[in-house]
């Protein structure tokens, strides 16, 4: 690339270098001494450097190409044969096979280094291979998974079950098992972990395969290998689904070179060599400047050196950079040479000198060199940069990692460069997130926690019922230290972690500065445009696998995304003052209908966006002033446009091509100034769609009545929020989630380990087999838990701190605020993405869960309010009609539903206006059918238990000491009833004459199927236990069989409210529906009774066989159910009440008076005046329960055992014989006491009254009931005798 002739001229930009004859004179720029000496210190030989100057030869720009040629010329380099190295076969540019070097499927990147599985075993092998000397490669790991890494043979055969090290002459090894694989298997090294670099070396000359981890040697693994005429070796990989490497054949340096190891493709010596020189002239010309005046060189630091315009400089870098050009666009050189230097320049000096000289060399690199030499550089540069911080290891003080992101800092405070890498190598080459990561060490020792967090601790949980686990009450002295200890050794730790966040935060600010639009797009709104390509890639899925971000990584964007938000946030509330601080921010309604941000094909409140602007168009007609473009209407639906949906004439000139506003806050608009709109994707808006402009709102365009006119802040600040609640939904809240395992982790060793040395302490000591292996036992775990807890410290800084706390706090403030406002739209509302609910719900279950214990929620600014109007979004919108979406209805439900279940957040519930609240019982109020009761039910269920007969309980007694699988699960925390929310429930029952019967009637109907299902598939499953042949009961089966279960028993605790709260419902035969639902109710309880209180009944036997997934059936829970209702019909309230309820039960034919007797745990009902025995104790009996049922109850059961007894007595001497014909011909159970008009057919009053509810056709003939009207046999036939007198 040199120039070979002085005579010829040539152009690099704007500088010409020539030396034409009338310029002969052309060193006059300077003294021709002074040039001589410049030229000679910046291009002087190291080599062959002279003892004196004055047996140099003269240097000027004339004859400066060819001392450059002498310069830079390599000894013995033939550039055409480099690939022809003897010991290795194959292009000398060494990549995968992608062709036909592999088995499975595989996704290989665009360079051919990158793989990823995406079968069960895929393998691959390169393009090269060896058969003499000593070679090296280097594999970097991506994730940790299953994978075996070596060399093969060509003639090895794979398949999806045996890769590399599963044949003869294939060698491999397992990280993920630790082991050495050929054919056979053997422990070998130690794990490695993502972000590790795994050396694989082949010595042919010895015969001998070794590997290496992050360079140090795990020694030799196979020996004798295989060598001779035909063997040569290819280095290949096998691994499994979704695991993912990139390797380094020696296209940039290996990070950990071996000596006497060559990689297989040989680095460029030449270009190397001559790079090298250059940069050292480019860094002479940065470390000396002219003085013409004094006429003499003067030496500078490089940080204080600045291009002023002096011919003589600009010339000389001219000459350089002619030549230096060309070699930065290849990979290698720029991370040998230029990556090496600009590192040098960042370790060596402060953040400020390292800034100044980063900043001359980029404008050097613009000023000299074509823009693609440039940016092919910059791509590269950046790559570099990225791949050192992804897998440099983790030291105590994070050095790597922040000299890394100091030089990215400084790189990207160039405005050009940075507006280059925004627009065509962040988003779109890189994975650009990873900058924001920060990778958590799996091996503790090499991260230097020892050091930082010598002492270790973790917190003792107890294991009892209701025991806190925050509590330290009990912890020793020695505890209290070591916890201590502990806790400062992980303010240490957080303390470097916070270095290198606020780096990640400074990256985030400069790529969101919106003050560089000097000559182009300010960088906020390409990053803008970006971000939304990279939210769309993460919510369809359809991007390119290996750019999908990682959740690990989006919990870490997430925070430095919000941190540097909120900066700009406030940094703009500063200067404007009318504007909102970030502590108030949301994103207005307008945003979600006005189509200036795209929401893929996310889902909306009130379904698609299509349907929406069709059935909502006149709705965002008048209250947006905004009208859909037609042409997206004819898009999205074949129906016609009505002719008053055409655009009206002022708006007959807005462009088509965006979305614009003539809306102005000073006055109404008219219909003729209505504004077309259509959805815009990322790449179609400029700054003035988002920004807006005069009389142009931007982004907030078409703001609703209810909106403030005044501007929360810069639009797209709000763009920029709104993208990362979507973030949090994408996978953050998944990923807070996933790294609670860490703490369980913890928890469940530190179990472990107290019961081993519980052990320990009872073990007698002539037993000496026992102690040595309890000793053992207990030194892994405590080893075990050292290593956690320093890994728990790690996750807690960087997951789980008090400021991680605090962004996904504010994130559900922001949510909050943002559906209060678009709820007070109306029928807009359902234009709202479903996201922001789901938000909402998530991450107030974060705060909640996954913080604890170190961070409490109650600790937050203002908790008690976000409660209050979290509670009020849950009360009003769990049955919004403008809400479609099946998954969102039953998440807002379910979030209801574990709402209620905490003495907090149920206070919450309580303080929201009471006409909120009396809405909320409203709606579980409404009949179950046609819609999902199942949660509705435990809501009811949840604001009762705690007031129910032996309702007190946290967990059923025959599970006390089982082991739950989660002591947080909402339906495993303490009773807390709400009496105020009973009473608006009592209240509304007795508000109407339908509320009470429509409710009662969907109850009685639900209990009636939940449980005829339940004894359905428990007769099933008994079925199967009894048979002789080995078999397995469906453990979904076992699941939907327990489920029934509990929904017969959440029924009947919902049926006791009711008596409770309203018994005149069922005992005021004055309301036309009491007695039918008394007698439904009769019907169904004395049905549960005898199903499961008969001797040896098949309820029983399930019940002892105890099968796993049916723990919760046993007869407790459903029998004090069954009593609660019965106590307050036959043992509460008034004599008449009582007596009916008691007349009612008797009459059902299905009714034994040993079901009730059984409750007590008596065989037969006793004697009048007698006393109750003793219960048995291999019987059922509430008596056996006394720290569950109190005096006062069991003595309410025996006094109503007692009265129906006596009841039951008096009823038999009083019966008389009923005949066949006067029975109902439906039920068989009662007397026909009703009769049909117009058609005259009979039956009992239950059956056709139940039957009115849902027909009003005739049992028999199908006639239209008209009336039903009283029937007596004795009465009818007087009657008829009568008449025929």
């Amino acid at each position: 690339m040199a120039s070979k002739e002085s005579s010829m001229s040539f152009s690099r930009k704007s500088y010409r270098l020539t030396s034409d004859a009338e310029k002969s004179r052309v060193t006059g720029i300077v003294h021709e001494k002074l040039l001589n000496d410049y030229l000679h210190r910046i291009f002087s030989s190291p080599e062959h450097a002279p003892t004196a100057a004055t047996s140099r030869k003269p240097l000027n720009f004339q004859n400066l190409p060819e001392h450059l040629d002498q310069l830079l010329h390599v000894e013995d380099e033939d550039e055409e044969s480099q690939g022809q190295v003897e010991g290795r076969l194959g292009p000398s540019t060494v990549v995968l096979d992608h062709t036909g070097g592999f088995e499975g499927l595989l996704l290989v990147d665009d360079d051919l280094l990158g793989v990823i599985g995406h079968s069960n075993f895929g393998t691959i092998r390169s393009t090269t291979c060896v058969y003499k000397g000593k070679w090296v490669y280097e594999v970097l790991i991506s994730s940790q998974g299953l994978m075996q890494i070596g060399w093969c043979t060509i003639n090895c055969r794979f398949n999806q079950e045996e890769g590399v090290g599963d044949t003869h002459n294939s060698y491999a090894y397992d990280g993920n098992r630790v082991r050495k694989w050929n054919v056979t298997t053997t422990n070998y090294g130690k794990a490695w972990a993502a972000g590790d670099i795994v050396s694989c070396l082949i010595d042919l000359d010895d015969g001998t395969l070794s590997f290496c981890l992050n360079g140090v040697s795990l020694g030799t693994a196979f020996e004798n290998l295989s060598r001779g005429l035909g063997m040569a070796y290819f280095p290949a990989i096998s691994l499994s689904f979704k695991e993912s490497v990139a390797f380094n054949f020696g296209s940039r340096p290996l990070r950990y070179p071996v000596a006497g190891y060559r990689p297989l493709q040989d680095p460029p010596h030449a270009d190397l060599v001559r790079a090298q020189k250059l940069l050292g002239c480019f860094r002479a010309v940065l470390s000396v400047e002219l003085d013409p005046v004094e006429g003499r060189l003067v030496e500078k630091d490089s940080s204080e050196w600045q291009l002023q315009g002096q011919p003589t400089v600009l010339l000389t870098l001219a000459h350089i950079f002619h030549r230096f050009a060309p070699l930065l666009r290849k990979v290698y050189l720029v991370e040998a040479v230029l990556m090496s230097f600009l590192r040098g320049v960042v370790e060596a000096g402060s953040p400020a000198q390292a800034q100044s000289v980063v900043r001359q060399v980029l404008d050097l690199l613009w000023l000299f060199m074509e823009d693609y030499e440039v940016q092919d550089c910059l791509k590269q540069l950046m790559m570099s940069l990225l791949r050192l911080y992804r897998f440099s290891p983790i030291v105590p003080d994070l050095g790597l990692q922040i000299h890394y992101l100091r030089l990215t800092i400084a790189i990207l405070r160039h405005e050009k460069s940075r507006k280059f890498l925004l627009s065509s190598v962040l988003f779109d080459v890189l994975r650009s997130v990873v900058f924001f990561y920060i990778k958590s060490p799996l091996r503790v020792e090499e991260a230097g926690l020892q050091e930082l967090i010598p002492t270790t601790w973790w917190p003792h949980r107890s294991g009892r019922e209701g025991k806190d686990s925050k509590d330290v009450k009990d912890e020793t002295a020695e505890e209290r230290v070591r916890r201590r200890a502990y806790e400062r050794g992980c303010q240490r730790l957080k303390k470097r972690i916070e270095v290198v966040e606020e780096l990640q935060v400074q990256i985030l600010k400069l790529l969101l500065n919106n003050k560089d639009d000097n000559g182009g797009e300010a960088s906020r709104y390409i990053f803008l445009t970006k971000f939304r390509k990279f939210l769309q890639e993460n919510a369809s899925g359809r991007g390119n696998m290996s750019m999908l971000c990682p959740p690990e990584y989006m919990v870490c964007f997430l925070h430095r995304l919000i941190s540097a938000l909120r900066y700009y946030w406030d940094e703009y509330k500063a200067s404007n003052p009318r504007a909102a601080f970030s502590e108030e921010a949301y994103i207005p309604p307008q945003v979600f209908y006005n189509g200036k941000v795209d929401y893929f094909d996310l889902q909306r409140l009130g379904g698609l966006l299509s349907h929406l602007r069709k059935t909502l168009k006149d709705d965002l007609a008048s209250k947006a002033n905004i009208l859909i473009d037609p042409l997206e209407l004819q898009a999205a639906t074949m129906d016609d446009l009505d002719e008053d949906e055409e655009p009206a004439p002022a708006a007959a000139q807005v462009p088509r091509t965006a979305a614009v506003s003539l809306m102005t806050p000073r006055r109404p608009l008219s219909t003729s100034e209505k504004v077309k709109v259509r959805t815009l994707s990322a790449e179609q808006r400029t700054r003035e769609d988002i920004e807006g402009s005069h009389w142009n709102e931007g982004l907030l365009l078409g703001r609703p009545p209810e909106e403030p006119e005044q501007p929360l802040t810069e639009n797209s600040l709000l763009e920029v929020l709104d993208g990362a609640v979507m973030m949090y939904n994408l996978s953050v809240h998944q990923q807070l989630g996933k790294m609670v395992g860490v703490s369980d982790d913890v928890n469940e060793y530190a179990m472990a380990l107290r019961d081993t040395e519980d052990k320990l302490r009872r073990c007698p000591k002539r037993r000496n087999d026992i102690l040595a292996e309890l000793t053992k036992s207990q030194k892994v775990f405590s080893e075990k838990l050292d290593h956690l807890s320093r890994r728990l410290a790690w996750v807690h800084a960087t997951v789980y701190s008090q400021e991680k706390m605090l962004d996904i706090y504010w994130l559900l403030r922001v949510c909050l605020r943002t559906v209060e406002h678009g709820d007070r739209t109306g029928s807009l509302f359902a234009f709202m993405p479903e996201f922001y609910l789901s938000v909402a719900i998530n991450s107030y279950s974060a705060l909640k869960n996954y913080f604890g214990p170190v961070h409490s929620m109650e600790e937050l600014p203002g908790y008690e309010e976000t409660l209050t109007r979290l509670a009020a979004i849950l009360a009003k919108h769990f049955a919004d009609t403008r809400i479609v979406g099946t998954d969102i209805r039953d998440s807002l439900m379910q979030a209801l539903a574990s709402y209620v279940c905490y003495p907090h957040s149920l206070r919450a519930v309580e303080r929201i206006p009471e006409e909120q609240r009396v809405a909320m019982v409203r709606s579980l109020l409404a009949p179950y059918e046609q819609r999902p009761w199942a949660q509705t039910n435990w809501i009811l269920v949840r604001l009762w238990r705690g007031c129910g007969f032996g309702y007190r309980y946290t967990r059923l007694p025959h599970l006390l000491k089982t082991k739950p699988e989660d002591a947080n699960l909402p339906s495993l925390q303490k009773p807390c009833p709400s009496t105020l929310l009973q009473q608006h429930m009592a209240e509304l029952l007795r508000e109407g004459p339908d509320v009470a019967p429509s409710f009662l009637n969907s109850v009685l109907n639900q209990l009636n199927w939940a449980f005829s299902e339940f004894i359905g598939m428990i007769q099933e499953i008994q079925q199967a236990a009894e048979r002789l042949e080995r078999n397995f009961v469906d453990s979904r089966q076992l699941k939907v069989c327990a489920t029934c279960f509990d929904l017969s028993v959440s029924l009947l605790r919902v049926l006791e409210m009711t008596i409770t709260l309203v018994p005149d419902i069922f005992l005021d035969w004055a309301r036309p529906t009491s007695e039918m639902l008394l007698r439904r109710l009769a019907q169904l309880l004395n049905q549960v009774l005898n199903r499961v209180t008969a001797e040896r009944n098949l309820f029983d036997r399930v019940v002892t066989l105890r099968l796993p997934g049916l723990e919760s059936v046993d007869h407790y829970p459903i029998l004090v159910a069954v009593t609660g209702i019965l106590v307050r019909l036959l043992a509460h309230g008034p004599a008449s009440g009582r007596e009916r309820a008691t007349s009612v039960l008797l009459a059902d034919p299905c009714f034994q008076l040993s079901s009730i007797c059984y409750l007590l745990g008596q065989p037969e009902p006793p004697a009048p005046g007698t006393a109750l025995p003793a219960p048995d104790r291999k019987r059922f009996s509430l008596q056996s329960y006394t720290d569950y049922i109190s005096a006062e109850e069991l003595a309410q059961v025996e006094q109503m055992l007692a009265h129906l007894t006596a009841a039951s007595a008096q009823a038999a001497a009083a019966s008389l014989p009923t005949s066949e014909e006067d029975l109902c011909p439906i039920c068989y159970a009662h007397p026909i006491s009703a009769v049909f008009q117009p058609c005259g057919h009979k039956s009992c009053k239950a059956c056709i009254n139940q039957h009115l509810m849902n027909n009003k056709d005739c049992f028999f003939c199908k006639a239209t009931i008209v009336s039903v009207e009283d029937w007596d046999k004795a009465a009818s036939a007087s009657t008829t005798t009568s008449s025929a007198a």
